[in-house]
């Protein structure tokens, strides 16, 4: 595998040690020291395959620089592995709020972080790969996946890129019950980094945003949620 990693970390010996291990396995790998740099870096041509994002910087936090790419329609798509010495579950759950693809708490090994750098670059080349869905409307609820937009009666709701994968998800397996479990692994991409408390939360805020569309995503208690297989089923 190869690629363009664009490394945003103030910690030059880190930095340099990351690019050493990366141009060894045959990615080619720039550096920003600041967030500002990062993002210039990150909207020049040729544009980065992914970014390694250290959440503390020192003129702004990686969280901002997460959401500014996330803004930008140039790099709206770009995968994010975010970088930090913080292991709280609440810096976790903002970061993949924010729209981080996958997330490695320091101190970690080359080894780990290598593996988690492909498997992001895996599943950001199949969901490339695969061929653009239509436009689905469902009820009052209608999803843009091309467009990355959501309308509920006509209405736009902004959601996150996080918030628009669990709803794509639930969506196209409308009616299947779907476990805490299954949407840690399919939507966050980890397997027990998390708690599945953080797949609760997640629902509740997107409900909220989507209005009376909100009914069509079921909670089925102790075991998980189903997006309703029929809009007249769960219209208010």
């Amino acid at each position: 595998m190869s690629g363009h990693i664009l490394i945003i970390d103030d910690e030059p010996e880190l930095a340099r040690a990351l690019a050493y291990s990366l141009d060894r396995e045959g990615f080619h790998s720039e550096i920003a020291t600041t967030g500002h740099e990062g993002l210039e870096l990150a909207q020049r041509a040729p544009r980065p395959d992914l970014v390694l994002l250290d959440l503390m910087l020192p003129d702004m936090s990686g969280n901002d620089v997460c959401r500014a790419l996330r803004a930008s329609p140039d790099t709206r798509a770009l995968p994010v592995v975010m970088l930090t010495a913080k292991d709280d579950e609440i810096d976790r759950v903002v970061g993949f709020e924010v729209g981080a693809d996958d997330y490695v708490t320091k101190p970690f090994s080359n080894r780990e972080l290598l593996l988690r750098v492909k498997a992001v670059l895996r599943r950001s080349h199949q969901h490339t790969a695969a061929p653009s869905r239509d436009v689905t409307s469902f009820g009052c609820l209608r999803v843009d996946e091309a467009a990355h937009q959501v309308q509920v009666d006509g209405r736009d709701i902004p959601l996150t890129v996080l918030e628009f994968r669990l709803l794509t998800t639930l969506m196209a397996r409308r009616g299947r019950v779907q476990t805490r479990d299954t949407l840690l692994q399919d939507v966050w991409g980890v397997d027990g980094s998390i708690t599945t408390r953080t797949v609760d939360t997640h629902v509740q805020r997107l409900r909220k945003k989507l209005l009376r569309a909100g009914a069509y995503i079921e909670t089925l208690r102790g075991v998980g949620y189903r997006f309703a297989s029929s809009p007249h089923l769960a219209d208010p």
